[in-house]
């Protein structure tokens, strides 16, 4: 049950916040700003004040049930009204806590993905451009912009590793949950006998950064610059175009060397960094909050087997959740990647609610 003091709280600051934005003396920012949590919370205080109600509701139609004055039809009624008000109740209190629920500040945030062939070859670089295609394919269907950060290509046109930055609404919130081992059975192009191969590809999701939200000094990078050349080397040229970016107090390490502009790709190699040294923060910080902390689902360890793609069956399972979906070639082509989403969503703010 929610404290009683918290969702008054919640009507009053919606109330005061109501008052503010009448004001002619409000300025612009501190409008702006009060109008996004006004309206935040707008779609959250009716079922506030009927939670509040409930009680007095509930009360009232059991004096009903209780009078041996009352008649039968009125009484039936009564009944009835009390029923569907328990329903609405729980169902407030359900919407109420995962309002409450803390907010991750990072799922507004856009997100840089990374995806990296793992065990299995030639194979494996296969099964990770399969995977990018997938992640194209549900970007279009959503209207998301897809930009390619750098990407090292493999024979047959698999891919070894390719980063890229997708930007649209609440996007990180939506693909934090791909983060993990995605492994793939099926039988291999270059199988002559048939027999079904396993392999797996690494899938890092990590909030888009800017320079406001995390200051690098200039004094903690070293920057190394050569000739951009060898396996994905996009713009092998004779200039020394490529850059080496280290984070000297984490040791974090950036190349970038798609794009003939020095200045482009140390722009494209600090996007990567700010973006994983806010990831490695983060990481830090729930791990000093919770020592103990098992979840379920994992957005950050990208060793954990989150999921398996099984060609022969036309099956893909989510191991988190225990998931199976009976429709591989639609998931790979992002028709049903929603289904997918919404159900670790809900299975996440359900682990959520109960360690409230």
């Amino acid at each position: 049950m929610i404290p009683k003091k918290t969702i008054e709280e919640l009507i009053i600051k919606h109330a005061n916040l109501e008052k503010d934005l009448s004001s002619e003396k409000i300025e612009k920012k501190e409008f702006a700003e009060k109008s996004k949590e006004y309206s935040n919370l707008s779609t959250i205080i009716d079922q506030a004040k009927n939670y509040l109600l409930f009680e007095e509701n509930k009360n009232e139609l059991e004096k009903i049930l209780k009078d041996n004055n009352s008649d039968d039809e009125l009484k039936k009624m009564a009944e009835l009204e009390l029923v569907d008000l328990k329903t609405h109740y729980q169902k407030n209190e359900k919407s109420l806590k995962l309002f409450l629920l803390p907010k991750d500040e990072a799922d507004k945030k856009n997100a840089i993905i990374e995806i990296r062939a793992g065990t299995g070859g030639l194979e494996a670089s296969l099964f990770a451009a399969d995977l990018f295609k997938m992640y194209e394919k549900v970007s279009n269907k959503k209207k998301w912009i897809l930009e390619l950060i750098s990407i090292s290509k493999s024979e047959a046109g698999g891919l070894k590793e390719v980063i890229a930055s997708i930007k649209g609404t609440n996007i990180y919130s939506t693909l934090k949950y791909e983060s993990g081992v995605h492994r793939v059975q099926r039988v291999p192009d270059t199988e002559t006998q048939g027999r079904v191969h396993t392999s797996a590809a690494t899938v890092a999701v990590l909030p888009e950064v800017e320079e406001v939200d995390l200051k690098i000094n200039e004094s903690d990078l070293r920057i190394d610059v050569f000739r951009a050349g060898g396996p994905g080397g996009q713009s092998v040229n004779t200039t020394d175009s490529a850059v080496r970016i280290t984070h000297i107090p984490t040791g974090l390490t950036v190349s970038q060397q798609d794009e003939k502009s020095q200045h482009k790709n140390k722009a494209k190699g600090m996007k990567i960094l700010r973006a994983r040294l806010y990831e490695l923060e983060r990481s830090r910080i729930d791990h000093e909050r919770s020592q103990d902390r098992k979840s379920k689902i994992g957005t950050g360890d990208r060793s954990e087997r989150i999921r398996t793609y099984n060609f022969p069956q036309g099956r893909v399972t989510d191991h988190r959740i225990n998931l199976t979906l009976h429709k591989l070639e639609e998931f790979l082509e992002g028709e049903i990647f929603d289904e997918m989403i919404e159900s670790l969503t809900l299975q996440a703010q359900e682990e959520s609610l109960s360690n409230l």
